[in-house]
């Protein structure tokens, strides 16, 4: 598993795991965007956006995120970084001279106000689930004036054609102090669903600043029994050895019946790329078919 993007602490990776991953919310694409060649230069801040405009239209592409899953892609050599985080210089983007920005809802809201005064069209997305990357890149393929059946074709082959059928039960774990897990509102939650797997957190109420996500005692987790674990740990890439410490690991069933996989934060928490989903959607296949 690649190390995660540092000096971000594994509270921020959180957050922005569940914050780049929540139902569509945009502003306009823009008529004359739609209605003529669609926006020629874009500057995309959420490295899933990025991602989906490479494959739509590379050349349209003339700024992305700094991150590591962006800055380790040969594919986007040669486009300007503008920055990390939710406050990347307005500066930088405006001089790249974009017609478009997007960004993530919640997270770059303040971006896309201060850019109108630019008169900068922005563009504010997130995903919590299946259907809202397929509407992302519809809307996406929009604004750029392409047609998005190529992308949607890949991305339709990651899911399963048939649901397991063996009700397996799941706890998927994400980080160590506090221990959270998903519920039904955030694209891991979702993704389980995908592939028959019953997620035992699924109707839990989040609370606190991780929406879609609920944190998790120890007590509670042994209560639940799960007969799977999938483990998260944002900063380290191993994320089984912070769990095997935990006391109350060794008395859980499913680790002592070797039914613990470790899943990457790309593609399971934050969706990151195409490519990220693609490697969790082939593992939780894998996991479902030996179960």
């Amino acid at each position: 598993m690649k190390p995660l993007m540092q000096p971000y602490s594994r509270r921020q990776l959180l957050k922005w795991g569940a914050q780049g991953a929540a139902a569509l919310a945009g502003l306009s694409l823009g008529p004359t965007a739609r209605a003529n060649q669609g926006y020629q230069r874009v500057v995309a801040r959420p490295s899933l956006a990025a991602d989906l405009v490479v494959r739509l239209d590379r050349d349209r592409l003339v700024g992305v995120s700094g991150g590591s899953i962006i800055a380790d892609d040969p594919r986007f050599a040669g486009i300007t970084s503008v920055g990390l985080g939710s406050a990347p210089s307005v500066e930088q983007i405006v001089a790249l001279e974009p017609d478009w920005v997007i960004g993530a809802s919640g997270f770059h809201t303040a971006l896309a106000e201060r850019l109108q005064a630019f008169s900068i069209e922005s563009y504010l997305t997130t995903v919590d689930r299946w259907q809202s990357l397929e509407t992302t890149t519809q809307d996406l393929a929009t604004g750029l004036a392409v047609d998005p059946a190529a992308v949607l074709q890949e991305t339709g082959t990651f899911l399963p054609e048939s649901l397991a059928t063996n009700g397996q039960r799941v706890l998927l774990l994400v980080g160590v102090q506090p221990i959270l897990s998903p519920n039904r509102d955030s694209w891991a939650g979702d993704l389980l669903t995908r592939f028959g797997l019953t997620n035992l957190t699924a109707d839990l109420q989040s609370q606190g600043q991780f929406r879609g996500y609920v944190t998790l005692s120890a007590e509670r987790i042994l209560e639940a029994e799960p007969d799977i674990i999938l483990v998260v740990d944002p900063e380290t890439n191993d994320p089984l050895t912070r769990f095997q410490g935990q006391p109350f690991w060794q008395n859980l069933r499913a680790v002592q019946q070797d039914q613990v996989f470790g899943v990457p934060y790309y593609g399971m928490v934050n969706p990151g790329t195409l490519a990220a989903i693609a490697q969790v959607c082939e593992q939780l296949a894998s996991i479902t078919q030996a179960a």
